[in-house]
């Protein structure tokens, strides 16, 4: 299965995984790796060192190449992206910001640019500052989201640009990853059938929410405030949702999905924690390792 991201990864199959924040290590990104994808370092709620020592260990788990997201929204991403570029990771993904002050900065160290965008201006600002490739985000996907879906986002930007595009978004199977290809993207990124992974570090109870969830038990909060954020319906999502439609003052709405994500996904309190989790849930019914859920994906 070779085509311009499996050359420009030096990767085996064009399957990347999410950086999804707190639980995207050097243990799962090595497991993807060695699976024949691309593991990712996801540097959300860390710092710059915790990032070094997790290149470090990284190296000592695999020798296939990965990757290191930057979130361009936390406070030290200056000093991620001097980590990046001292110790060299195949590449570099960006969200969460504006990619363009760091695409020539992390190429110039030999780290290949691969910002997440979420429309087709995005895209073409990133080709023209000489990203080697683009993550394409749909709405689809867990966490802090966009308005288009994955679907609207391959029809209106591969046309358009001439890089090749990874398509993320609600893709949890074989049936998505061949979807995506057909449409002409050149790979796909994974966040959440990786999380409901034997090597993810998230908690055994956030794991199991998944698995017993259902595609009606997706929402999105913060939509009235612009930061939307989808995950797992639960009793904390039930109380966010009948505040945010009440008449509370919306500057008070920020404050309440404060260290929730957290609480569920390390702590395993998954009722009044928030699992940020993709659209397609129906499909994950089992927790299996890296490697089988890329012989999944490529069967």
């Amino acid at each position: 299965m070779e085509n311009r991201i499996t050359e420009l990864l030096g990767i085996k199959y064009p399957i990347i995984q999410g950086a999804m924040a707190l639980i995207s290590d050097s243990t799962l990104a090595s497991a993807v790796s060695n699976a024949g994808g691309a593991g990712i370092i996801g540097s959300g709620g860390y710092d710059a060192k915790w990032i070094k020592n997790e290149i470090v260990k990284m190296r000592d788990l695999t020798d296939k190449p990965f990757g290191v997201n930057v979130v361009l929204m936390e406070e030290d991403k200056e000093a991620i992206i001097d980590v990046i570029c001292d110790l060299k990771p195949a590449f570099a993904t960006f969200g969460a910001g504006n990619p363009i002050p760091y695409i020539r900065k992390v190429k110039e160290a030999g780290v290949l640019a691969i910002p997440v965008v979420a429309n087709l201006k995005q895209a073409l600002k990133v080709e023209k500052e000489g990203a080697d490739a683009i993550v394409i985000e749909g709405s689809e996907a867990g966490g802090h989201i966009g308005r288009q879906t994955i679907m609207a986002l391959m029809t209106n930007i591969i046309p358009n640009v001439s890089i090749p595009v990874i398509a993320a978004g609600g893709i949890v199977d074989d049936r998505g990853f061949k979807a995506a290809l057909t449409m002409g993207a050149e790979g796909v990124q994974l966040g959440s059938r990786f999380f409901v992974s034997h090597e993810c570090p998230a908690h055994e109870n956030a794991k199991r929410m998944i698995i017993n969830a259902t595609d009606t038990d997706s929402v999105i909060l913060g939509l009235t405030i612009k930061h939307d954020v989808r995950g797992i319906r639960n009793k904390f999502a039930d109380e966010y949702l009948n505040l945010e439609y009440s008449e509370l003052p919306r500057e008070r709405l920020s404050g309440l999905m404060k260290g929730v994500y957290k609480k569920a996904v390390l702590f395993g309190d998954v009722e009044n924690g928030f699992i940020e989790i993709g659209q397609s849930l129906d499909p994950i019914k089992s927790i299996l390792s890296c490697k089988e859920i890329i012989e999944m994906l490529t069967k």
